[in-house]
């Protein structure tokens, strides 16, 4: 009888190092070592031996309760979905306005706005500056004129606008707040983000104007403008994005992002605001890369970084203060132009990170933006990738699913100890505006992108389809192309503008934005009223040259 049958004894470890030693260590493995993206050593196994003492209260807690680690929201994407925020910008408004109300048609829920790069770097598309760049890597926007054909039928109190701009971020805000108040709106009906974030323009994207300290100043005239006038605007959105696709690691993405949230943070409460008066609404914005794990911790060790801070560094007395929301972007640095449909599968589990990792918005790029501005139809299938992810894969019916996990929670430990290492650095050299002036962090950067490339070259790490399983046939897909006489059209427009405005008005206005410049005083009400009466964006930023002085990368000298 099977009854009978005595029982085999089956022998188990005692412990973790047991396993490893007895068990683990005598199997061959497939690779002499197992490294993150970010040159992370991986361990075979986590315990809860590995988690040293874990405290679930301190380091975890529940969803919506400080220190957020497991969310900002109590019932997450079960109570409401992330905004679907597909990034769109080419040609002139009207072309854009096309894209942003064929992308609303297929679901989006939140526009989000590429400016080309005449805008980003102060310059109206009439000037010798911008030839053969208008509208080509964004939409052009010079002019009121344009910020209205942009968002024309779109309603802005209905609709949340982000805007991806920084050291023109001024006047892009004054034309949307302008072209509010012609359409009669408040402008605490208007949501929305605008990134604003010139700190990390100096470290990785550099698109600038002036030098840090003036253009600092600019960025928090608009987060006390909005916290006095359109308080469900987010005046900033600390962006760690373009730190992380210039080579950093997560590490450093996340210590630097922080880093340079804190510096905003001082100059606005060194001008005298109260931090829970604008700190609720400071947002962040972080990529997420091919390494899954590595990514989900990242987000959840910025929420609990962020909490801290602002209770023990600032005193916030706000638990919406110390929330760190956050818009993220899968990776464009880790798009291939060879075999690009593979991108789509990068994509997918990229974006599946992101929402694991608790963010509020997301933009999935699409597959073919290694070689052009993305097509209608690539940008629908990054939509929908999204779609999926929120009505068919289950991941959004618990709350953070993956909490608990022995790996995820040592794995944000580990992330938040190395994060702190780095800011520590940065607080003993003077704050992040002095550590942008030695260059610490452009190093640190520089030397990340450049041990990774060898490790690429080496084939240490593997990109399938460069480095691994490449082949010679080309994957041929659509591309989207620009006409320059898009271009032209656009230059005929800004000069038929100009020639048209009242020139008294607009002496007067522009000289008030001087006037603001000089004295100290917050620009945005004078940007207002310039714009409204015709100073361009390139006029505008003529101002903030002659005023506030340029800027030259020290790198470069």
């Amino acid at each position: 009888m099977a009854s009978d049958k005595k029982k085999a004894e089956v022998r188990k470890s005692s412990s973790e190092q047991e396993w490893l030693s007895e068990h683990y260590g005598s199997q061959k493995e497939r690779k002499e070592s197992f490294q993150s993206i970010s040159f992370r050593e991986q361990p075979p196994l986590v315990s809860p031996e590995s988690l040293n003492g874990f405290r679930y209260n301190e380091e975890l807690g529940y969803p919506g309760e400080y220190p957020f680690t497991r969310g900002v929201h109590a019932t997450m994407h079960r109570g409401r979905l992330w905004t679907m925020r597909q990034f769109a910008g080419f040609g002139t408004p009207e072309d854009t306005n096309k894209r942003f109300k064929y992308l609303l048609d297929h679901g989006q829920t939140g526009l989000s706005t590429a400016f080309d790069m005449p805008s980003l770097m102060g310059y109206d598309a009439d000037s010798p500056m911008s030839r053969g760049e208008v509208g080509r890597e964004g939409v052009s926007i010079s002019t009121i004129a344009d910020m209205e054909c942009l968002f024309d039928g779109i309603s802005l109190d209905q609709v949340t606008v982000s805007m991806t701009i920084n050291c023109t971020a001024t006047v892009a805000m004054a034309m949307y707040f302008a072209v509010a108040r012609r359409r009669g709106l408040d402008f605490t009906t208007l949501g929305g983000t605008i990134q604003n974030d010139m700190l990390k323009e100096f470290i990785a994207q550099k698109e600038w104007i002036s030098p840090p300290e003036p253009s600092v100043k600019l960025s928090c005239d608009i987060v006390e403008y909005c916290a006095e006038h359109a308080p469900r605007f987010n005046p900033i959105s600390i962006s760690g994005y373009h730190i992380r696709e210039a080579g950093a690691t997560a590490v450093q993405e996340l210590a630097f992002t922080l880093a340079d949230g804190l510096a905003y943070v001082d100059h606005c409460v060194e001008r005298g605001m109260d931090i829970d008066s604008f700190a609720p609404r400071l947002s962040f914005f972080f990529d997420v890369h091919n390494d899954f794990f590595e990514e989900i911790a990242k987000f959840r060790a910025a929420r609990r970084m962020w909490a801290r801070f602002m209770r023990d560094r600032y005193g916030a007395q706000s638990e919406r203060s110390m929330k760190l929301r956050t818009h993220a972007q899968t990776a464009g640095v880790s798009l291939t132009a060879q075999q690009p449909v593979n991108n789509v599968a990068r994509v997918s589990l990229q974006a599946l990170a992101a929402v694991l990792g608790g963010v509020q918005s997301l933009h999935t790029n699409s597959m073919d933006e290694t070689l052009s501005l993305p097509t209608e139809g690539a940008v629908k299938v990054a939509l929908r990738t999204q779609q999926i992810i929120a009505e068919e894969s289950g991941v959004t019916n618990v709350v953070d699913p993956l909490g608990g996990s022995y790996y995820v929670e040592k794995l944000t430990n580990e992330i938040e100890a190395e994060a702190l290492s780095y800011i520590e650095k940065i607080d003993a050299l003077g704050g992040m505006l002095k550590a942008v002036d030695v260059g610490f962090p452009q190093k640190e950067i520089a030397e990340a992108a450049y041990q990774f490339q060898l490790s690429v070259d080496s084939k240490e790490f593997g990109i399938v389809g460069v480095n691994k399983y490449d082949d010679d046939h080309e994957q041929d897909i659509p591309t989207l192309h620009i006409d320059l006489e898009s271009e032209k059209a656009q230059i005929e427009r800004v000069k038929a503008f100009k020639a048209a405005r009242d020139e008294a008005k607009h002496k007067e206005s522009l000289s008030a934005v001087r006037n603001a410049c000089e004295s100290g005083a917050n620009v945005m009400p004078a940007l207002i009223d310039a714009v409204d009466a015709g100073a361009t964006l390139g006029e505008v930023s003529d101002v903030y040259r002659e005023v506030f002085g340029t800027y030259t990368d020290p790198g470069m000298i």
